[in-house]
């Protein structure tokens, strides 16, 4: 597909493990499913899973992984159809590959503190890694590239609700006037 108005935005939600990246994707899918029906909403964590958890936490793996992403978000944008997708995505060399590969890429960036993450311990990563119950947290003990250039940056320190973090970005791309 030549014409860039035929393909469909990739909107990469980012940032580290408790973020908010799924909570704000959710609301944010939301609000852009009540102006446009072809959307659709992926989360990292889910895909492991509808692709058989055949890969662990280790860097290649994760890198694999985010691959798989970036490839299935590339056939969904070539159809037309808007993808947002939830994902740790710690590689530069995936976010470049989105940039070069999808032609409407959007990434956001949830950022978040460390020092916050381990207060919020949603999943209980943060606490597991300082008694010794968990590794492969990235951030932690796997190191993180983080986004060099991202097309928008939320800080998420608990100041602004999730709902209007997604309204946020519903403003910044300038979707609410077509609410």
């Amino acid at each position: 597909m030549s014409d860039i108005a035929q393909c469909g935005s990739v909107y990469w939600i980012t940032g580290l493990s408790g973020a908010g990246k799924t909570t704000i994707g959710r609301l944010f899918y939301n609000k852009l499913k009540e102006i446009k029906n072809n959307v659709i909403f992926l989360d990292g964590d889910e895909l492991r899973e509808v692709f058989g958890n055949d890969l662990g936490y280790t860097k290649k793996d994760r890198f694999q992984c985010a691959m798989r992403y970036a490839r299935i978000c590339r056939l969904f944008s070539q159809q037309g159809i808007d993808v947002i997708i939830c994902t740790i995505s710690m590689f530069e060399d995936i976010r470049k590959w989105n940039r070069e590969h999808n032609k409407n890429y959007i990434e956001i960036y949830v950022q978040v503190p460390i020092e916050v993450l381990k207060k919020r311990d949603q999943k209980g990563l943060y606490s597991g890694i300082a008694d010794g119950t968990t590794d492969s947290v990235v951030g932690m003990d796997l190191d993180l590239e983080l986004p060099i250039r991202p097309d928008i940056t939320l800080n998420n320190t608990g100041n602004v609700t999730p709902e209007k973090q997604a309204c946020k970005l519903m403003e910044i791309l300038g979707l609410c006037g077509e609410l």
